[in-house]
């Protein structure tokens, strides 16, 4: 194993802010970054008591490394797979009721931004389908480490992984959770919440809240019976964009709504 001052000296050294931002390394024949010469981390050429001296950032080419790899940590968490006929191509927008809250799951899966999105309405009438449609959408298309999960799924995990003893892996996944790109919360209120859950998933909300990151969340029950302080936050007009869904569940026996493969591609 080599020491740590061996693999200092292999880690490139970048001049500080203001110069030319030149790498100061002897070039490598052959090399797959320029930046990092293949170190993977930079070190800043600071004097002996500067705040940077000594200390290595991420080069461009480990940063997507890292990304890439959180986003498949997450996609395997969110267990996605299982919806795989859950697109927007696959979704009947013609039902009444359905049409608005199609477009305008659309218009957010194409443009996230800074927003939320509430999809409000009973059971059966396609919440999760277009939450889902959402998610899928941004992995594909923008790239963006997504985490979707079920509200009361989400505490079950949280709870089964908190130790208090040995909190790090726990507190790297409730990181990756509240920080996603894009977090998919379905069917809130659900949830047989105790005080130490409840007060979790308020810290998600919350950050996510004070962050203004893309945030997608379903639900079927009266609001009344969701903390307050989340119900606070999810209803705030600048932030998010309300979509109460008005239909018949089309799972129930007679019901002329179905699933439609094909059609019109976003």
């Amino acid at each position: 194993m080599k020491r740590i001052g061996d693999v200092m000296k292999d880690i490139p050294i970048r001049s500080p802010s203001g110069s030319t931002g030149a790498i100061r390394i002897t070039s490598k024949e052959t090399v797959k970054c320029p930046i990092c010469q293949d170190a993977g981390y930079l070190r800043g050429d600071f004097p002996v008591g500067h705040p940077g001296f000594g200390r290595i950032t991420p080069c461009v080419c480990k940063q997507q490394e890292l990304d890439e790899r959180e986003r498949e940590k997450l996609r395997k968490l969110s267990n996605l797979d299982v919806f795989s006929h859950y697109t927007f191509e696959d979704f009947d927008s013609e039902v009444e009721g359905i049409g608005e809250a199609y477009e305008i799951a659309l218009q957010f899966a194409q443009e996230p931004g800074h927003q939320w999105l509430f999809l409000y309405g009973p059971c059966g009438t396609g919440k999760t389908h277009l939450a889902v449609a959402i998610a899928r959408y941004a992995m594909q298309w923008h790239k963006m480490t997504v985490y979707f999960e079920e509200v009361p799924d989400l505490l079950d995990m949280l709870r089964a992984t908190f130790d208090p003893n040995s909190g790090s892996g726990y507190d790297d996944r409730f990181e990756s959770i509240r920080n996603a790109q894009l977090l998919v919360l379905d069917d809130l209120g659900t949830e047989n919440a105790t005080p130490w859950a409840r007060e979790k998933l308020y810290q998600v909300i919350n950050h996510r809240y004070i962050e203004q990151l893309p945030t997608v969340i379903t639900s079927n029950v009266d609001q009344r019976k969701v903390d307050e302080r989340i119900m606070s936050r999810i209803l705030d007009h600048r932030l998010t964009r309300y979509v109460e869904i008005d239909a018949e569940d089309f799972r129930r026996p007679g019901e002329t709504r179905r699933m439609r493969r094909g059609g019109r591609r976003p």
